[in-house]
């Protein structure tokens, strides 16, 4: 069976590497249904709804009584905000397989999100648009800006570096654009500055010219009273006033260590230091953990997530809705 061959714990840790097998076993066997329904589910992880929907719909048509078919359709039919749809699909796959437990989260998630006031175009337009909020970090050789906004479009930023300033639009996901304009505080290198879109937020990563240590983001920058390394000078040991560079490197490593950031710029640098310094089964839980619960759950564990479904554990005091 294709849940034998491409289970979803093997899907999930590489979507893309799945997708590609699976579709090699459907050129072989494109009537499959088992196969359609694990392709879906990497379309699903990928993103992909559209083709979810089209291969889940497939695998329905081959296999009417297949539950798998009808899960993948009602979870496809759901990120697509077609909500009554989902639901649909949802309860005939729960009439076939009443013991998976997945029905009955996903069909209460359709039920939440159908039971929340449908809005008309004319009150859409005159909601105020939420504030993007923005923060900033630096490491010894980059200056990172990170914007607060989710699901943007791939491309949907325009950016434009310049030495003493950054200008980007970005598209949010409500169809308004946001003007990020920062006249920075010191020279960056445009040509090596870059950004990324990631699904919560956009990056930009600014190059500094220099390792000096910014002491705010905007402003008017005052020239440095740091002494720079220079190659082509290099200072004798005998000299009393010789820099000890190897020494100036470690106070500074130590400064950033021990420099406090806060808010989202805090959480996210303890997320990357986690996420960038542990294994790959460790960077395969936090992924599975994170999208599986809904974005309440972030395990490192792979021998405990890996063998199961991580259910939605959001606070006591927090109720969960889908966005």
């Amino acid at each position: 069976m294709a849940t034998e061959r491409f289970p979803d714990s093997y899907i999930d840790k590489d979507p893309m590497k799945a997708l590609e097998e699976l579709n090699d076993a459907l050129l072989e066997d494109s009537d499959s249904a088992e196969f359609l329904c694990q392709r879906a589910y990497a379309h699903i992880l990928l993103k992909n709804y559209g083709c979810a929907v089209d291969d889940a719909k497939k695998a329905k048509q081959l296999r009417p009584s297949l539950p798998l078919a009808y899960l993948r359709t009602g979870v496809s039919e759901y990120h697509l905000n077609r909500y009554e749809s989902a639901h649909a699909a949802l309860a005939q796959g729960q009439q076939l397989d009443v013991t998976d437990k997945s029905f009955e989260f996903w069909i209460k998630q359709c039920e939440e999100m159908m039971r929340e006031p449908m809005q008309t175009d004319s009150e859409l337009r005159t909601l105020a648009v939420p504030p993007v909020k923005h923060d900033w970090y630096q490491t010894e050789s980059q200056v990172i800006v990170t914007v607060m906004a989710k699901n943007v479009p791939m491309d949907g930023v325009r950016v434009n570096f310049m030495e003493k300033e950054l200008s980007a639009t970005i598209q949010l996901a409500s169809g308004k654009n946001f003007n990020l304009d920062l006249q920075l505080l010191h020279a960056i290198i445009p040509h090596q500055s870059n950004f990324k879109i990631l699904s919560t937020k956009v990056e930009f990563k600014l190059k500094k010219t220099d390792g000096i240590r910014w002491e705010k983001l905007e402003g008017e920058g005052q020239e440095s009273n740091i002494k720079h390394f220079n190659p082509n000078r290099c200072p004798s040991s005998a000299d009393p006033h010789a820099c000890k560079w190897d020494k100036m490197v470690v106070d500074i490593s130590e400064e950033e260590k021990s420099e406090k950031l806060e808010g989202d710029a805090a959480l996210n640098k303890l997320f990357q230091q986690i996420y960038c310094d542990g294994t790959d089964e460790v960077k395969r839980a936090m992924n599975k953990s994170f999208m599986e619960s809904g974005g309440t759950v972030l395990s490192t564990n792979w021998v405990d997530v890996g063998k199961k479904k991580v259910e939605m554990s959001p606070p006591e005091d927090v109720e969960f809705k889908k966005y």
